[in-house]
């Protein structure tokens, strides 16, 4: 219930930086749990000296026969405290790309494109190498490539390719988008158009442009957007 409140009610009318809510949702449920454990020996009649020691001689224990179920503990409370990856960011790690959904005490879930939702170990987020693609901003880069007849003008082709690009409203303004030719060839010249978008759906915007040149330059012969 607190931790509903502090969601609902306090950090909502509060101006945090992205991630910093759920951290502190999560630290505070951690104590609450802990503190309601420690209470409830206590209403027990235990010693809470002795269970210091005790506590202490099986953190011990967990530190050799449960290193790996630490490790991830603490690689949680890095990304907590670090945040690094954070719940909502776009990731890719070897082979696996999706969204982060959730990161718990041991493990961190992520939501593939195809719908599959994937547990990923911690210590894995933190030791191993992570493309996030959101993590200061949700922008990206991306490169639609295209062969154009040989015929057709130069000047004329890269024009259009960057008033269709600078027409499309999920392409920003700055940087501004820009066409190069890559390559001259006998039957065909190959360019390349590179572009910024803002959000989650750059594939479509590949796609929607893809299209749109298609239409408009009726030399063309591949589209290929990467």
């Amino acid at each position: 219930l607190v931790v509903v409140l502090l969601e609902e009610d306090v950090f909502s009318r509060m101006t945090l930086p992205r991630g910093v809510p759920y951290a502190l949702s999560t630290l505070t449920r951690y104590a609450l749990l802990l503190a309601g454990f420690l209470m409830a020996l206590g209403a027990l009649g235990l010693d809470l000296t002795r269970i210091t020691v005790l506590v202490s001689a099986l953190g011990l224990g967990l530190g050799f026969g449960l290193q790996q179920i630490m490790n991830n503990f603490v690689s949680g409370l890095i990304l907590l405290f670090e945040r690094p990856v954070q719940v909502g960011d776009s990731i890719q790690m070897d082979g696996l790309k999706g969204d982060v959904l959730r990161i718990g005490i041991r493990s961190s879930t992520v939501r593939t494109g195809q719908g599959a939702e994937v547990i990923v170990p911690n210590a894995k987020l933190i030791e191993e190498k992570v493309t996030n693609w959101t993590l200061t901003d949700r922008r990206r880069r991306c490169e639609l490539d295209l062969s154009v007849a040989a015929d057709d003008d130069v000047e004329r082709v890269m024009r259009t390719i960057v008033e269709i690009a600078q027409h499309h409203p999920k392409v920003v303004a700055t940087p501004a988008p820009e066409a190069l030719l890559v390559r001259l060839g006998r039957n065909s010249n190959h360019y390349q158009l590179r572009f910024w978008t803002d959000g989650s759906g750059w594939a479509r915007v590949c796609s929607d442009l893809a299209v749109e040149l298609h239409r408009s330059l009726r030399g063309v012969r591949t589209l290929d957007p990467t």
